[in-house]
């Protein structure tokens, strides 16, 4: 008795992992230590930023109460905080909140602003070193940059979806048939009531469906008197499949007389060609038959306008 071994499906075999989910792998994990390392900057550089307005506020007025001490920072960088999120709610909305910019750029400004007026202090303006106010300057503009990537990741993690769930509607949606609607270039068939009024009939469908909107009170004093042309017409339309129905005679000799005229030349590829840019079809038959009346007419124009011996 043989032993058959188990394989397991080529795309489940150990080692042979699927380029795309990997790749997705790899850009989430990157994606969660890029957003760790940014909340870690930002609340770092806040704090910088905000225990330094704290020191210049004990500076001026405010060292006996630490509870105001403390508080006075947030009114500044609570516009930043503030005014991030509501541009992070207008670009949700693809939509421009001035009021949001305004409100984030005096945050910004002020918080770094009054961090680098604070490092003087009591001291001479002269009397500071560059770094100090570098040093300053610093924690508060980090905190703006890095809080503003902070919600633009938010803002492309909200809008764009997850490649794992793809929308349902875009997964199982089947396309539709393509269709293809042929307008006739004049009425077929036309019918007329008692009252002789004569109403048209419209096509409904590649099948040659035909609708008489007569008079309803009266439907059966309609008679359809179709014309010869035009029933001979629709019989070849109906045999070729839904085809476009053949013009009359003398609408393909108009056709190719015209394109002759146009091209400098008569031969049947012109004719046919302009035929079909008519939305109209020609059969070799009746494609010989306008070669021969257009032959015919061009024929006694040469020789008048051949020069004589």
């Amino acid at each position: 008795m043989s032993r058959r071994r188990h394989r397991p499906p080529r795309g489940d075999r150990p080692g042979q992992e699927q380029p795309a989910k990997t790749k997705l792998t790899a850009e989430q994990y990157v994606l969660r230590a890029a957003g760790v390392v940014i909340v870690a900057l930002t609340a770092g550089a806040f704090w910088l930023s905000y225990a330094h307005l704290a020191e210049v506020a004990a500076q001026h007025g405010l060292r006996d109460s630490p509870t105001r001490r403390w508080a006075w920072p947030a009114t500044l960088d609570a516009f930043i905080v503030a005014g991030e999120l509501l541009m992070l709610r207008a670009g949700l909305r693809q939509v421009t909140d001035l009021w949001a910019i305004g409100v984030t750029a005096i945050g910004s400004v002020g918080s770094i602003g009054l961090n680098v007026a604070g490092v003087t202090g009591t001291r001479e303006v002269g009397s500071v070193p560059l770094l100090d106010y570098v040093v300053a300057a610093v924690p508060p503009a980090a905190a703006m940059v890095a809080f503003g990537v902070l919600m633009r990741q938010i803002h492309e993690h909200v809008v764009q979806p997850d490649a794992d769930h793809p929308a349902p509607d875009s997964a199982q949606a089947p396309e539709p048939p393509a269709t293809t609607s042929v307008q006739p270039t004049e009425p077929l068939t036309t019918t007329v009531g008692q009252s002789g009024e004569a109403f048209p009939v419209t096509r409904v469908g590649p099948a040659d469906l035909l609708v008489e909107p007569g008079p309803a009170a009266e439907p059966s004093a309609a008679v359809s008197v179709p014309s010869t042309e035009s029933s001979a017409s629709a019989a070849a339309g109906k045999s070729r499949g839904g085809r476009p129905p053949g013009a009359p005679l003398e609408v393909l000799v108009e056709i190719g007389r015209a394109a002759a005229a146009a091209q400098g030349k008569l031969t049947r590829a012109v004719v046919r060609t302009a035929v079909e840019d008519k939305g109209l079809t020609v059969g070799s038959e009746r494609l010989t038959e306008v070669m021969d009346i257009l032959r015919a007419e061009l024929e006694p124009s040469a020789e008048t306008h051949r020069p004589s011996g």
